[in-house]
Order: structure tokens, then C-alpha cells, then sequence
């Protein structure tokens, strides 16, 4: 019996009967936009839509078109149409021309054009193509012909193939096995039979490894986990001229899916041999981390700033690892040795760039819905950086907090510590170590509230008191101190908004605008406390910031630099949104403030300086970042950042910036005027380019230049990169290094060559 799927549908809406009585496969979906069967179990009345939990099929036709025949004898239905028939089953979908389902086996026949689009067991895509599939949607079997098989990062296909959920495994006959998303591969694993089990590990019986069309391997039996990568190795040839010929070497071993560990071997013909193991491990609910060690015999260490020689054994040991248990406990434990402070910069670049000095702690924390508690231990472990030592610091923070059905709010911060000051001795200060214990609670009541609708105050008063036990190492301060400091003050703020539903403008690339408006006025009071900064030991003090510091407290956490302050805050936020690509984007976004200082401290000024911060897209591939400081009272720009980025698509990007640091040899030394400058572009499928430049304006000096080309090799990529710097005092270091990764598993992840350039340059 046949049906077009309109004659279908009108016939089992206007015959309710006939639509109880018929079998479930032909009972329309109520909620699909055109006729539609649900293939459910054995009771013809359960009309559900299909759930993860049900093997329940819903199938319907692209358009409402096609033909669909059941056949009550052999209890089959055939649904046949050209442009596709769509199924739905628990987490897969199937497109065919042509499907037969056998309702009691659930049991589905699939021909022409054949996709299965599913999810394995631990949630990863998987599509199959073929002309001819056989698929069980209620065991998870699949019996194909010759089909192609995608699961990231593999790529496999076969002239047949059985199995499925109900064994646990799939069978491949005359299979071939890749990571080379191309029609040709570059490389390849053919074999007379593959095993695929329940694991993601495969089996493979004669097989032959394959370089393009060349066969230069065979394996009686090839065994491998498709989830990881096997064992391997990482080579970084190049050429630098402070190292001569080096070859960087790093062999990646995999004793099990969450462990990764490697062995360092490098050689710099200038500097000697290098050698280190590493470790990096997931050990899921206790906590991911790594650990590692290095050493090299350096043949020319060089000299410290003070002259002094460089010890020849150089190394450096680390250690993090991270942990949460249940809901809100975390855990984390930092180790940062080296036998020097310079060994990081001259064998591990991006390290030293992210952080010059590391320091090695514990940190353990525990989060409440309103409290948090926080215990740091932090000992000086490398004698050559200067530490604050806290042995240790216990800090419980109470949240802001509404007391009761009251409108006033509750905040506070207390700590315990005992606080050992160590001078580095890379610093070249002669000065006093000193310790002491310090109590510190801070106490404060916010009363926020709204007026006329649209007016928001918050008034606030605290209260802090400050122990500081006998202080050893200090002469001019050794007896205990008690502190004791009172702060109030105001906040005032409104926000407004007109939203132009009509605006359009092609040049700035708009649809419709919002304009936002949030000033604000934050008044901080405190009165000059019993005991002065220069008074008390200097542990948690005030660092020299380009920014403005908090001016509230808790957010202002230099404990033992508070002093008195009469101070308005004045700012001023703009924002103009746009609808770009159905989604709201800042057109602009900017915000302008400054303080006045009613009564100023000895040493400033009535007005600080003056600070905008902008960043202006007038196009979605247009995107200006700004960052000014102007002294008010010198009348001149103290700092000044500026950062375009051009990528109007996506074979080219530029992105120019400039920074302007004046001089200032109290908090800085010598200023910048700094011109970079980063340049890509895409020249085909194959070839790519990347320039950059770092241009001194004071001196006319170009600091540093660097130029990769990028070459896609179908399944590995290289690049070839040169560098040059030209340092102030030295020779010039340049630097010929070649890198290339699989792209199966890319040794970088994406955009970290572009973020992090010295690993291209092995650093």
C-alpha cells in the first residue's frame, strides 16, 4: 500500500480510527513541520517524540514530499524519497533517499547517499557515509558495504563493516586508517581486517604503513588507542648566535590515557647538553598537575648585573599541581627552584616573559555561599628574589551580605599571619630582614539605595584594628603595635539608556543603537590613624601602579600602607551598542576618571592624573584600543597605549600599536616610545606569512624583528622562522629555527604561535 506523505497526513488526520489502528510507524509527530513517523516500541498508541531514553524513531521528509509503503505481512515500512528522508533515534540522525524499518527487530535499511550522524559513549562526533547501511537502532549495530567512518582526529573507511553496541566491537574489512582529512592521504595504515573496540583501541591484522601511495612499513599486528597519541618525539633543529647549532629534542611518553610524560634532550653547540623529565597527569577528583626537572652543563654562563660569574651547573626544578573536592574546596601547590635567577631566560623565554621571578607556595580554600577562607603558606625559596614570607597567612572574607530582612549590608576581611621580609640578593640592597606577627580585622555595613527610580546611593562605615607583634630585625621599630583606623564614605551613580531602533548606518556597520550612560561620585573618608605608615613594618605595601589603586577598602589591600585620604572619585562610562550578526556588539566603550584629593597626603598632588580607557569598534573587523594618562598638574601625557587591529578577512590581519611611557625615575626609570607592529597573511591553501616589529622611537633603534612563512604539508605543517634583536649593550642575537607539527596532534594549540612566539624560536 502506498501513501505520498500529504496524502498520508490527510488521511490519518481526517480518520482518527484508522490512525489508532495503524501501525506506530505512520503516526504524525504533532510538532514536526511536515508529515512525520514515529517508529516507537511494541504499543501502537505511544506517540512521544524521540528522547535519549527511549529507542523511539521519528522520521520525516525534507519538504513534505515522497512516498511511503508498509507492508502489513511482513510488518516493514519503506519511506522513498530523492531529495532525502530525515531520522531521528537518541542521540543520532540518519539521512537516506530510501529506508525500510522493521518495527519488531528495530531494525533499519538505509540506501543512497547514507549519513549517520551520532555520538559515541563519551559524547564525540562520529559520522558515517555509504551507499548501503543496515543499522539497529535499539542494539546501536551498524552492517555497512564500502563506507567512510569521521571521528576526530581519524579518518577510516572499509568495503565492509559489523558490529555495534550489543558486541562491544566493530570489524573492518579491507580497511584504511588516517589522520589526513584529505580524499588522497599523505599517510596512511591499510589492513585485510581492523578491530575497533568498546575503548577506542584499535586492532589491525596485516598491516602496512603507507607515505602517500609508497608502502614502507608492515605490522603482522598493529595495536594503538585512538584517544591519545602514541609515542613520540618532537624535534626543534635551528640555529641562534648565542647557542651556535641546536637541535631541541623531546620524546612524549603515554603510560596511560591521563599521564603524559616527557624526557628533555637538548644540545646548543656554545652552551653544551641539556637533559629533563617531565610529567603531566590528570588524576580527575584528585586534582590534575605537573612536575619537572633540568639541567644543563652551560659552557658559557655569562655574568650576573654585578659581574660576578655565573655558576656552570645550571638547573630548575617545578612543581603545581591543583585539586577541588566537593563544592567550593580548592588546593593548589606551586614549587619554582633554580640554581640562578637567569636560567629561565636563557633556556625557557616564554616562561621568564610570563613571570620573571616565580614564586613556590601552597594555597588551600574553602567557599561558602557568604564566607570564604583562605590559608597561604609562601617560603623564600630561591635566596636571589625578594619575598615576603608567610608562614603562614589565614584570611577569612565575609561577602557582601544582607543582615536580616534589613536594607544594610554586611563585609569584612580578618587575617592571621606571621611575616618574614627577605631581601633578594639580586637586588644589590643592603638592608634588614625583619618578622613579625600581625592580626588584621576589617569591618565594614554598606546602605544601598535607590531613589526616584533611578538613583543609586550607598553609603558606608568601617572599621579596621591591626596587631603587629614584637618586630624582630627592625631597629627603629621592635616593640608590638596596635592600629586602629576608621573609614567612611559614599558612592553615588546612575545609568541611563535611549535605545534608536530605526538607526541605520552602512559606514559604521549599524542596525539599530543603544546608548548607555554611568556616572559616578565615590567619596572615601579616613582619618589619619594612631600610627602612621613609616611607623609600622612594611610587609603588604602600596607597589608603584600606572592605575589608579582602589580607593575603598577591602578592594584597597596594601594593609600596612593605609593612611588618611579625603577623596572624590569622579567617572564617567559611555557605551554605544549595535546589532551586528543578530548579536549586540559595543560600537564603543569608554570610561574617563580621575580623583580630587580634598585633603592631600604629604607628596601629592590636589589632582592626580587624568585617564581614559577606549575601546572603539566602528566596524566588526575594525577593533582601537586606547589607554591615556595626562598629568593635570605638569600639563603633559605620562603614559599612552594605542592598539589598532585590522582583520576585514580571513587571509589577512594587521594589527599596529604604540605605547608612550614618559620617564620616571621614581616609579619607572627610563620611559618608552614604543612602536609594534604584527602582520599575517594567508597567500594560498599551502603558504602563509607572519612579520613583526618592535621599533625604539628614543633611539631609532628597530629592537626586534621576526619573519615566519607557514607551509601546510597536507598532514604536518612547518614553519621557518627568523628573529633578530639588537639589546642595548650586547651583540645582536638572531636567530634560523624550523618547527613542524602533526596536525592530528598539533603541537601547538590554535592561535599559541601567535600568542607565544618565542616557542617558535624554542624558547
Amino acid at each position: 500500500m502506498k501513501f505520498t506523505w500529504a496524502g498520508l497526513a490527510a488521511l490519518l488526520v481526517a480518520n482518527s480510527v484508522t490512525a489508532q489502528n495503524a501501525p506506530a510507524e505512520l503516526k504524525p509527530a504533532t510538532t514536526a513541520p511536515t508529515p512525520t513517523g514515529v517508529v516507537g516500541p511494541a504499543t501502537p498508541s505511544d506517540s512521544v517524540p524521540a528522547s535519549a531514553d527511549s529507542d523511539e524513531v521519528q522520521i520525516q521528509a525534507s519538504d513534505g514530499m515522497g512516498e511511503v509503503e508498509w507492508d502489513r505481512e511482513k510488518g516493514t515500512v519503506t519511506y522513498n524519497y530523492d531529495k532525502g528522508v530525515l531520522v531521528t533515534f537518541r542521540n543520532a540522525t540518519l539521512t537516506a533517499r530510501l529506508i525500510t524499518v522493521e518495527r519488531e527487530a528495530g531494525q533499519m535499511t538505509a540506501r543512497g547517499d547514507v549519513v549517520i550522524s551520532k555520538l559515541d559513549a563519551k559524547g564525540r562526533p562520529q559520522v558515517w557515509r555509504g551507499e548501503r547501511v543496515r543499522y539497529n537502532y535499539r542494539t546501536g549495530q551498524i552492517d555497512t558495504d564500502a563506507f567512510r567512518m569521521g571521528t576526530s582526529p581519524f579518518f577510516l573507511s572499509g568495503t565492509a563493516l559489523e558490529g555495534g553496541r550489543t558486541n562491544q566491537t566493530q570489524v573492518v574489512t579491507n580497511a584504511v586508517l588516517t589522520s589526513d582529512d584529505l580524499s588522497n592521504p599523505g599517510y596512511k595504515i591499510k589492513a585485510r581486517s581492523l578491530t575497533i573496540g568498546s575503548d577506542r583501541t584499535i586492532t589491525a591484522k596485516d598491516a602496512v604503513l603507507y607515505l602517500g601511495n609508497v608502502p614502507v612499513s608492515y605490522f603482522p599486528t598493529y595495536h594503538r588507542n585512538l584517544d591519545r597519541h602514541p609515542n613520540f618525539w618532537t624535534i626543534t633543529p635551528g640555529y641562534r648566535s648565542l647557542f651556535g647549532p641546536f637541535v631541541l629534542g623531546t620524546y612524549h611518553y603515554f603510560p596511560s590515557t591521563n599521564v603524559e610524560t616527557t624526557l628533555k634532550l637538548d644540545w646548543r653547540q656554545k652552551r653544551g647538553f641539556g637533559v629533563g623529565p617531565g610529567i603531566e597527569y590528570n588524576l580527575q577528583e584528585l586534582g590534575h598537575g605537573e612536575a619537572g626537572f633540568y639541567y644543563t652543563r652551560d659552557d658559557e654562563p655569562g655574568t650576573d648585573p654585578a659581574g660576578v660569574p655565573i655558576s656552570r651547573d645550571r638547573y630548575r626544578t617545578f612543581f603545581n599541581h591543583q585539586v577541588e573536592v566537593g563544592e567550593g574546596f580548592q588546593a593548589k601547590a606551586v614549587v619554582r627552584q633554580q640554581s640562578d635567577p637567569y636560567v629561565i631566560r636563557d633556556f625557557f623565554e616564554y616562561e621568564y616573559r610570563r613571570d620573571t621571578q616565580p614564586k613556590s607556595f601552597l594555597e588551600v580554600s574553602q567557599f561558602w555561599r557568604n564566607f570564604s577562607l583562605d590559608a597561604i603558606a609562601q617560603p623564600q625559596i630561591n635566596d636571589f628574589y625578594r619575598t615576603v614570607e608567610r608562614l603562614p597567612d589565614v584570611k577569612l572574607t565575609g561577602l557582601r551580605q544582607q543582615i536580616g530582612n534589613t536594607p544594610v549590608y554586611y563585609e569584612s576581611e580578618s587575617s592571621l599571619a606571621y611575616l618574614r621580609f627577605r631581601e633578594g640578593i639580586l637586588s644589590g640592597v643592603t638592608a634588614t630582614n625583619y618578622a613579625a606577627f600581625r592580626a588584621d580585622t576589617y569591618h565594614q555595613l554598606v546602605l544601598p539605595q535607590t531613589y526616584f527610580g533611578w538613583l543609586n546611593f550607598s553609603p558606608r562605615v568601617g572599621g579596621r584594628f591591626t596587631h603587629y607583634g614584637e618586630i624582630d630585625g627592625l631597629t627603629n621599630i621592635v616593640d608590638s603595635r596596635e592600629r586602629w583606623v576608621v573609614n567612611t564614605g559614599a558612592e553615588m551613580s546612575f545609568r541611563a539608556s535611549r535605545v534608536w531602533g530605526g538607526v541605520e548606518n552602512g559606514l559604521l556597520d549599524m542596525q539599530g543603537a543603544r546608548h548607555i550612560v554611568e556616572p559616578s561620585i565615590n567619596y572615601a573618608f579616613v582619618p589619619r590613624p594612631n600610627w602612621q605608615p613609616y611607623q609600622l613594618p612594611k610587609f603588604d605595601s602600596e607597589l608603584p601602579s600606572s592605575r589608579l589603586l582602589p580607593l575603598e577598602f577591602p578592594d584597597y589591600n596594601s594593609i600596612d600602607s593605609v593612611d588618611s585620604q579625603n577623596t572624590l572619585r569622579f567617572s564617567l562610562r559611555n557605551k554605544l551598542q549595535t546589532k551586528r550578526r543578530q548579536e549586540v556588539e559595543n560600537v564603543f566603550n569608554w570610561a574617563l576618571y580621575t580623583d580630587w584629593r580634598l585633603t592631600p597626603n604629604p607628596g601629592q598632588s590636589t589632582f592626580p592624573d587624568f585617564y581614559s580607557d577606549l575601546d572603539f569598534s566602528p566596524r566588526s573587523w575594525i577593533l582601537l584600543n586606547s589607554q591615556v594618562r595626562y598629568d593635570i598638574n605638569g600639563h603633559h601625557w605620562r603614559e599612552a597605549y594605542h592598539r589598532l587591529t585590522l582583520q576585514p578577512a580571513d587571509d589577512w590581519s594587521w594589527s599596529i600599536g604604540h605605547r608612550y611611557l614618559r620617564d620616571d625615575p621614581l616609579l619607572y626609570g627610563a620611559g618608552n616610545n614604543l612602536f609594534t607592529s604584527t602582520w599575517r597573511f594567508r597567500v594560498n591553501e599551502d603558504w602563509s606569512l607572519r612579520m613583526n616589529h618592535q621599533f625604539e622611537a628614543r633611539d631609532g633603534r628597530l629592537e626586534e624583528q621576526g619573519y615566519t612563512v607557514y607551509r601546510d604539508l597536507r598532514s604536518w605543517t612547518t614553519a621557518l622562522t627568523l628573529r633578530l634583536r639588537d639589546p642595548r649593550g650586547g651583540k645582536t642575537d638572531w636567530a634560523v629555527v624550523l618547527t613542524f607539527q602533526l596536525k592530528a596532534f598539533p603541537r601547538f594549540k590554535l592561535n599559541q604561535d601567535r600568542d607565544r612566539t618565542e616557542w617558535l624560536t624554542g624558547g
